[in-house]
């Protein structure tokens, strides 16, 4: 494929989890209808509630909210990113946060857990720690789909170039990130951050956040965003319930690495410690 139309949803979770869904599908249903061949949902998009009902809304993988985004998914024909869940770990109480991709045959073909977990405490705010609620993932994640490989990472993650570029060099042509990046974070480097990943590594970025307030009153920034390899952003908004629509062309990426192949002119030699 040397095109294709991809459809980044931006939405606000909250704790009915069922309502949750309904409204993810509702978008879902909405972009496929407008052509979109790739949907990609924002991080936990199914939930998000108290640190003491976490348990009760963590589920396996395969488990009802990947089932129900799996018949969805074979339905419309589509390749579906869920953004994140809430992934049960057998190991201990802490759930990972876990991105899915399932085909247009309602198949799951990779599930990547979320490496970076979050902790920050900005002047005034209230501190977020996602290393006391979740189990951090171990592995690098790729996937083959007809238009190319795919990477995969998750809000926080951003702020980490070696995991992009180790993406790049195992052949992703677009790089998932998934976001409920915070009001505060976003305002200063959400943009900056995306850009710089998708220039760095001459790769589409796909990027939907969350916006508005979470139950536990934390505020996120929006601003869900579709950037090209030269750095462009192709689609963008601001705040509300969106979705936004790129068209991501292969041949103009092969053209950028072609007439710029800064991929090819790092210095083995030195950075033999990188991928």
């Amino acid at each position: 494929m040397k095109k294709i139309l991809a459809a980044a949803i931006q939405l606000n979770a909250g704790s009915d989890k069922s309502q949750n869904s309904d409204n993810a599908t509702k978008l879902i249903k909405r972009a496929a209808l407008k052509g979109a061949q790739l949907i990609v949902l924002p991080e936990v998009f199914n939930w998000r509630g108290s640190r003491k009902e976490i348990q009760h809304n963590c589920e396996p993988i395969p488990g009802p909210t990947s089932m129900r985004m799996s018949e969805l998914a074979s339905s419309l024909k589509i390749f579906l990113l869920c953004g994140s869940i809430l992934e049960r770990n057998p190991q201990g109480p802490k759930p990972f946060n876990t991105s899915i991709l399932i085909n247009p045959q309602g198949k799951i073909v990779a599930c990547y857990r979320k490496l970076h977990l979050f902790k920050v405490q900005l002047k005034g705010k209230a501190t977020i720690d996602e290393t006391s609620i979740y189990s951090a993932g171990n592995e690098v994640k790729t996937a083959a789909t007809p238009f190319g490989k795919v990477g995969f990472t998750i809000c926080y993650d951003l702020r980490f170039p070696e995991l992009y570029r180790t993406l790049a060099s195992r052949g992703a042509l677009i790089i998932f990130v998934p976001s409920a990046f915070t009001l505060e974070t976003g305002k200063a480097h959400w943009e900056l951050l995306l850009r710089s990943r998708a220039i760095e590594n001459q790769i589409y970025i796909i990027a939907p956040n969350q916006y508005g307030k979470d139950p536990l009153c934390n505020r996120n920034y929006g601003h869900s965003m579709i950037v090209d390899p030269w750095g462009t952003i192709i689609a963008q908004c601001t705040s509300g319930e969106r979705i936004i629509y790129g068209e991501l062309d292969f041949k103009y990426l092969k053209k950028i690495r072609k007439e710029l192949p800064s991929l090819k002119h790092k210095r083995k030699d030195i950075f033999k410690d990188t991928i």
